[in-house]
């Protein structure tokens, strides 16, 4: 499978909540980064939300 480039995403969060995620990301042995994409996974899993497949770009090998 080959791994398609990812976006960028920037926001702002309320320092308790950074906290928190930073332990539950520590806890499950995660960058807060994979943390945030498994619980945006896990929200639209859970409310039968699809996320669109990265289609590959042109010249790009599989």
């Amino acid at each position: 499978m080959a791994i398609s480039k990812t976006a960028t995403l920037t926001f702002r969060i309320d320092p308790g909540l950074k906290e928190a995620l930073r332990i539950a990301a520590s806890l499950d042995h995660r960058s807060i980064a994979n943390m945030i994409e498994v619980l945006i996974r896990n929200h639209c899993e859970q409310r039968g939300i699809a996320i669109p497949t990265s289609k590959k770009r042109s010249g790009e090998r599989s």
